[in-house]
């Protein structure tokens, strides 16, 4: 029979895109991996009653509520999860945190550096029983967890560059309507906290070396759009379309990250290639199953980038899926976020990455948005 685990209860506020890929870890987690604890979806908060009721029907949430308060005032409930707009991300956390709850939020953290320290003091002052994670889930894809692996098993030698770009295209057409994410009061920022935030966390998991200081631009394309409830009407857009930021690392690598929502034909493209001095790696979440490594140890006539597979059973994750070569698919992140989370809080450790990790992050994106704004660009005349 199987061992008997006890309860983690649940609440989870915004039930939208991601809402429904937090719902699908938390209900698929516990089916493929033995965790130290059993995760039950109690409370799905939204702010319409139909529309979350018809969520929480869909994606087998026990019960709904409209004011997310509810959330942190019921003793029933370990966990608040919240995947709302980063405006009320700090407003929720610290609420939940100051509750006693352990919390897991989307990122990036916060819309502002100052809501970001806030929420991470926050989260120090819980002391040890309580606990706080971001959400960086691509972390969690196993080729990205395997290319983490080979470089700090010293794989790539010594890292030396490091090129990020996280290219989407739903933004191309400058006739799509004005949503949430292109007002800075709802989503702080454009592609560089949306998209950047993901290559910034992916690139310094996978080397294991923090950014440091950086130089960028942005800029926005497509500066009014139609409202979404009036085609005739446009409203301004407040954030960036595109972000490209060069950086120094910690332990003296550097690198270039490219963060856009323009990238004509690219629908998903989270691409990392670390260069070292013994080889490298290239990853591509459109590419979701594989990795690329160069050993340039090999005999010249063997050089050459290798396509891995990752879907054995040794490598992250896999063990608890299908046999080899079958793959998986954007949603089993969010199952392994579950998994790493539930066993982290429930064996009494700080889950990664913390809400200080997520604080430095913040950082980094602020740093570049300083520079964007403060620093003058040299201009060729004549």
């Amino acid at each position: 029979m199987p061992r008997p685990v006890p309860p983690l209860r649940i609440a989870l506020i915004g039930h939208g895109f991601m809402g429904a890929a937090h719902s699908q870890g938390w209900r698929v987690a516990p089916r493929f991996f033995d965790l130290s604890a059993r995760p039950e979806m109690t409370l799905l908060v939204g702010r319409q009653a139909a529309g979350v009721e018809a969520a929480a029907a869909r994606w087998g949430w026990a019960e709904t509520a409209t004011d997310w308060r509810a959330a942190i005032e019921r003793e029933d409930i370990d966990v608040v999860d919240i995947v709302t707009p980063g405006g009320s991300h700090a407003e929720m956390a610290i609420a939940a945190l100051q509750a006693g709850k352990h919390v897991l939020c989307e990122k990036p953290l916060a819309n502002t550096l100052e809501e970001a320290a806030a929420m991470a003091e926050a989260a120090e002052r819980t002391g040890a029983n309580v606990f706080a994670m971001i959400g960086f889930t691509y972390r969690r894809v196993p080729a990205a967890a395997f290319a983490r692996d080979l470089v700090r098993s010293g794989a790539v030698g010594e890292v030396r560059q490091v090129r990020a770009a996280y290219l989407q295209d739903w933004l191309y057409d400058a006739e799509a309507p004005l949503t949430w994410r292109l007002q800075k009061e709802h989503a702080g920022s454009g592609a560089l906290g949306d998209l950047g935030a993901h290559a910034v966390d992916l690139s310094q998991f996978i080397t294991g070396q923090k950014v440091a200081g950086v130089s960028g631009i942005l800029n926005t394309f497509v500066e009014e759009r139609p409202l979404p409830e009036s085609a005739s009407e446009r409203g301004r857009v407040s954030v960036d379309d595109a972000a490209l930021f060069t950086a120094r690392f910690d332990g003296g690598a550097i690198g270039s990250f490219e963060a856009t929502r323009m990238a004509t034909g690219r629908k998903n493209s989270l691409r990392i290639e670390v260069s070292g001095s013994l080889g490298a790696i290239a990853f591509d979440l459109e590419d979701y199953n594989s990795l690329g490594f160069y050993d340039a140890t090999a005999p010249g006539t063997r050089q050459g980038f290798t396509d891995i597979m990752v879907t054995e059973p040794e490598h992250p994750y896999m063990s608890a899926w299908w046999p080899t070569g079958h793959a998986l698919g954007y949603e089993h992140g969010f199952v392994h976020q579950a998994r790493d989370f539930v066993e982290a809080v429930t064996e009494g450790r700080q889950p990664e990455p913390s809400f200080a990790d997520g604080y430095q992050v913040q950082r980094v994106l602020d740093g570049v948005q300083r520079s964007a704004e403060h620093c003058s660009a040299w201009t060729a005349t004549g």
